[in-house]
């Protein structure tokens, strides 16, 4: 006889010993538990409303707000099934050798998935209304329309978390940056904004003065944890490159440092510390850029070149401000695009450098070997 094994939560949920539980089935069952709970929930709150699509206790910002809640969860849950000790998805690829991801790593990250979504679902529920020019929502579809969302956002940040990897978090860096600028730009309370400069968006007077500053802030902290990690595998074989790499990354972390103070102090109210760090920042870019031969011997010259002619644009650029040739805005969003931009392509570099140096070293050692 043929013994058929009958189903069970606790195999699905448990894996056996010494397996690890599929990053795929975790990923759906994030899902399937914010979508029965945001269903529950949203049945709860809409049963007898009539909603609208936008505006306030609409379904669009309750979709929007709890879609920010669900991110920062299932961000959250995708680390901890990572964790070293109580690892039950796979190896984590945020894994260095000589340091680890901190509280506030986690929680910027966290954070950057919640704006992201926040703003995602509203911008979602914006385009509905427009086309759908009054329509109401009911109980029941607005609970189910809720509730996929959440599902779809437990899902997808669920798998970014746990999926995490140097070059990944850039990727993230740079979506949360287009979105969180243009959301601060399409709800600025002063539609001439851009005749002042990029910081104008920060000023208490904005309406998007939060969204603005709170994005420069933590892009900030996400960039000094990238500096960490593209930092980590460079080759450290003679004391000089130890202390090149050390150099770098202090130049890079204090480029995050200098980014997220220009977020804390809006140049309306602190207008030479403000001026004082964003200057700061394009020191420490330029300094990093130029250094980079001397303090990484082994990067590659076309990126060196690549970044002297970065170097070169924000300085010409700076003479046509000064001529009045642009305004500053034009200045500031050019420089910005150049320096992430420089950011995201030096860690493809430093992956070049860190994997030729991991194929030399076993090289030289069958070498070494008699």
């Amino acid at each position: 006889m043929n013994a058929t094994r009958s189903f069970s939560w606790r195999t699905l949920l448990r894996p056996a010993q010494g397996t690890l539980l599929s990053l795929e089935t975790a990923a759906l069952l994030a899902g399937a538990v914010f979508f029965v709970v945001g269903f529950l929930v949203s049945i709860f709150v809409f049963w007898g409303h009539e909603l609208s699509i936008v505006g306030a206790r609409s379904i669009g910002t309750y979709a929007s707000i709890g879609g920010a809640v669900v991110a920062v969860l299932s961000a959250l849950l995708g680390r901890l099934g990572v964790r070293p000790g109580r690892r039950v998805i796979h190896s984590d690829g945020l894994a260095m050798r000589d340091d680890r991801l901190r509280w506030y790593d986690v929680a910027a990250i966290a954070l950057a998935y919640a704006v992201t979504a926040l703003l995602g679902w509203a911008g979602i529920a914006a385009l509905l209304a427009g086309s759908f020019t009054d329509a109401p929502v009911f109980a029941f579809p607005g609970a189910v329309l809720v509730a996929v969302a959440f599902a779809l956002t437990a899902y997808v940040c669920f798998l970014s978390a746990v999926s995490l990897t140097p070059m990944s978090l850039s990727l993230v860096l740079a979506i949360f940056l287009v979105v969180g600028a243009f959301a601060s730009m399409l709800t600025a309370t002063d539609e001439h904004w851009w005749q002042d400069n990029l910081s104008a968006l920060g000023m208490a007077s904005n309406d998007s003065s939060w969204i603005f500053n709170g994005t420069l802030i933590v892009a900030g902290i996400i960039i000094t944890t990238i500096a960490r990690y593209s930092t980590a595998g460079l080759p450290v074989d003679v004391p000089r490159d130890a202390r090149g790499r050390r150099l770098v990354r202090i130049g890079m972390i204090l480029i995050g440092i200098f980014l997220t103070c220009v977020g804390i102090f809006p140049v309306d109210a602190f207008f030479v510390v403000h001026n004082t760090v964003a200057t700061g920042m394009a020191v420490a870019f330029a300094g990093v850029v130029i250094a980079l031969p001397w303090l990484l011997p082994a990067i590659s010259k076309v990126f060196i070149a690549l970044g002297y002619a970065y170097v070169a644009v924000i300085v010409l650029l700076a003479v046509f401000f000064a001529t009045g040739y642009y305004n500053l805005t034009a200045v500031e969003l050019i420089a910005a695009v150049l320096i992430f931009s420089w950011i995201i392509v030096f860690l493809r570099a430093a992956e070049e450098v860190s994997a030729a140096g991991a194929e030399m070293t076993p090289a030289a050692a069958s070498e070494d070997s008699p």
